[in-house]
């Protein structure tokens, strides 16, 4: 006796409530965000809550923005670039070198540069990949040699343009405006939306999402997972090469030892992102939020009149905070503990 069709009056699926602890991890570091914005508006209310302040944000963290975003792509795949300072450094001095002691126009520099970028990260991923080397290794040993190339190229010294400066238009690119705020705010604004539409709703996004979390499962399926990981590498050394691009019209001068400084800041950014909009998984939305939160308290810190060591200080430990809060949200995410206990269980 065969069982009878379900009947269209069939009560529909229930609804499902996110639960109080997902909410608060998806969106914690945004409203952290808010909430120190108004702490330092209510303790400076003459500087901090100023259209100045917000300029200064918005152009000053755009290159630090850019260079998380870069070390997140990597960080999917369960990869580290250690090389992303001096990566930056390296591109930032070759656009001086091109424009100032080459005479090249600025737009072929800049292309150069930027496909320079994107073939660094491509050997850095068939190193790691073919090469079965650490990240950590592999990009800290390419690192280290980039740092002798820039090295090599600027002679130790600095990259200073002539009397006739640099083409005004390429200064432009760091310093125009644009509907009235600083134009570099819509370069990282652009960046997170192209990397979150791949990630999100792109098969490719998916399989690089695979090959991080589970290697053993995407070789059974048959996603090629050196491949999606050169991939990854090679997208970063492409955006590194876009912000060694920014650095350059920013500073105006090569400098050989200024991309180190902002290594520390892109991972903090990076794993700090883990934690937020999705948690447990590196995203290009969480990572823009994480920057919005270490820019917000570095400026409100710089104008309380902290000394110089607690930029450092503030970093370190809010790496070591966002390591931890990563890890947490990971693990969270592979045991389900997320999900809401009264979820109907679906029947054989």
């Amino acid at each position: 006796m065969t069982a009878p069709p379900p009947s269209s009056a069939s009560p529909s699926r229930p609804y499902r409530r996110r639960p109080v602890g997902h909410l608060l991890g998806a969106y914690g570091l945004l409203a952290l965000t808010a909430v120190l914005f108004l702490v330092f508006s209510l303790a400076l209310p003459r500087t901090f809550p100023t259209r100045d302040t917000v300029d200064s944000i918005l152009s000053n963290q755009s290159i630090p923005a850019v260079l998380a975003l870069a070390a997140m792509v990597p960080i999917v795949t369960g990869a580290f670039d250690l090389s992303l300072g001096y990566g930056l450094g390296l591109a930032h001095v070759m656009v001086m070198q091109l424009v100032v002691n080459e005479r090249w126009p600025w737009p072929w520099a800049c292309l150069a540069v930027v496909a320079g970028g994107l073939v660094v990260g491509v050997l850095n991923g068939v190193v790691v990949e073919f090469g079965r080397i650490d990240s950590f290794i592999a990009t800290l040993g390419t690192g280290s040699m980039m740092y002798a190339v820039t090295g090599w190229v600027t002679g130790g010294g600095r990259i200073v343009p002539g009397p006739q400066g640099l083409p005004a238009a390429f200064t432009d690119l760091y310093d125009s405006r644009f509907l009235g705020l600083p134009v570099p705010a819509f370069y990282v604004l652009a960046l997170a939306v192209a990397l979150w539409l791949v990630l999100e709703r792109l098969p490719l996004g998916r399989c690089l999402y695979v090959v991080g979390s589970n290697p053993r499962a995407a070789d059974l399926v048959g996603i090629p997972t050196r491949t999606y990981t050169v991939y990854a590498f090679g997208a970063s050394g492409l955006i590194v090469g876009f912000a060694g691009v920014l650095l350059a019209a920013q500073q105006q001068i090569g400098n050989p030892s200024v991309g180190l400084d902002y290594l520390l800041p892109a991972f903090v950014g990076a794993l700090l992102g883990s934690t937020a909009i999705r948690p447990g998984r590196p995203n290009a939305l969480g990572t823009l939020v994480a920057v919005a939160v270490l820019a917000v308290g570095l400026t409100g810190i710089g104008q309380m009149g902290a000394d110089f060591w607690t930029i450092p200080l503030f970093y370190g430990g809010t790496l070591l905070l966002a390591v931890g809060l990563a890890g947490y949200s990971a693990r969270r995410l592979r045991t389900g503990a997320a999900a809401p206990r009264d979820a109907p269980t679906p029947p054989p």
